[in-house]
């Protein structure tokens, strides 16, 4: 049976504004300009706005945020960065690509992101930063965090791809850290149709460096200052993202309201709904569930009845051939790699189809 219940329908999102999505499309078409420009410009102004922090940096990507912050930050050979392993392979291949050198630290088995009880133990004389991920749609202890890279004068990158709009301790995404970064992934809460990132920053001086950094390192065309990257936002991009920009709120507000739905129809049943902190105001990128053993099983049966789901992510990133050489053990994140399941969770999901994912979930553990 085909799926009929997506984990995420962006042909219902377009439905509901492709007035809009249609006329900004035709004034980029209509300008002429598809690379950076007065579109962009007027996009990383409202982005930042947003944040409420004062610079953003529109980039190819949240891939080439995440390296254009660790350049931008002077992070290379000889350096190690902590971060997590249980996430997308991008924050650990950005640190790489660096030159630097990803050391993992297990994760909070109830928020699934980095422990900050374990980042100490970590620290090398050649750690240089820390690179927590804000996974699912909830900010790591960032109070934590910022209070270790102090003590330890660490830089702090904060992985923001699934967070946009998110807060801790009434604090948002982008407002502890030298540097946030976001992608705009066409699934990510804020998607464009293709590629995109951002980097937003409190610095000045780092947002110049990355706006550099993005176009070869030139200040003005054809005259180049240090060594830079082919990383721009296209301005078609820019305009789709701005007009989503403007339902942004909404759209995170629903994910809310299907999440507490979803926490009713699982509760007082074996199917841990996601925990959260509550000094966070999570967003929902995710809805994530834990279940207590056949997980690969149940998505099977979820499969079979038209719901689909998605596993993020199977495999723990210290088990990857990639980082073959990393033999420390991380039980938290093995366990939870085992457990962990994302249900549908869009705005335009209804109650009806809510209803009948859980009853599938439910009813495959009677």
């Amino acid at each position: 049976m085909n799926t009929t219940i997506p984990i995420i329908d962006l042909v219902r999102q377009y439905h509901d504004i492709q007035g809009e999505i249609d006329a900004a499309i035709h004034q980029c078409l209509e300008s002429g300009h598809f690379i950076l420009g007065a579109g962009v410009a007027q996009f990383e102004q409202q982005l930042a706005a947003y944040c409420n922090i004062p610079h953003a940096v529109g980039v190819a990507s949240g891939t080439d945020a995440l390296l254009l912050a660790l350049v931008a930050l002077d992070i290379g050979n000889g350096d190690e960065v902590i971060t997590t392993p249980f996430t997308f392979v991008a924050s650990a291949n950005t640190i790489l690509h660096a030159g630097a050198k990803p050391v993992f630290v297990d994760i909070d088995p109830r928020t699934f992101n980095i422990d900050p009880n374990q980042i100490e133990a970590a620290i090398t004389p050649h750690t240089k930063a820390i690179m927590p991920v804000h996974l699912y749609g909830q900010m790591a202890n960032m109070s934590a965090i910022c209070d270790i890279a102090q003590r330890y004068g660490l830089r702090v990158i904060e992985d923001s791809a699934q967070a946009i709009g998110a807060s801790f301790a009434g604090q948002p995404v982008g407002s502890y850290g030298d540097a946030a970064t976001l992608s705009f992934f066409p699934t990510k809460n804020l998607g464009a149709y293709g590629d995109g990132g951002a980097i937003i920053t409190k610095d000045a001086a780092l947002a110049k460096k990355v706006d550099l950094l993005r176009k070869h390192g030139a200040s003005r065309k054809y005259y180049h200052e240090i060594l830079g990257y082919n990383s721009r936002l296209d301005a078609l991009q820019a305009h789709i993202l701005g007009v989503k920009l403007q339902h942004l709120a909404d759209w995170t507000a629903a994910r809310r309201t299907v999440a507490e739905r979803y926490n009713t129809l699982f509760a007082n049943s074996v199917v841990t709904p996601p925990w959260v902190d509550e000094r966070a105001y999570h967003v929902y990128h995710q809805y994530t569930i834990c279940v207590p053993e056949r997980r690969d099983e149940l998505a099977a049966h979820l499969a079979k009845s038209g719901v689909q789901s998605m596993v993020y992510y199977p495999v723990p990133l210290p088990q990857q051939p990639l980082f073959a050489s990393d033999t420390k053990v991380y039980p938290v994140t093995d366990q939870v790699c085992q457990s962990v399941l994302s249900l549908p969770c869009f705005p335009e999901l209804t109650e009806g189809e809510q209803a009948k994912i859980a009853g599938l979930v439910l009813e495959f553990y009677r």
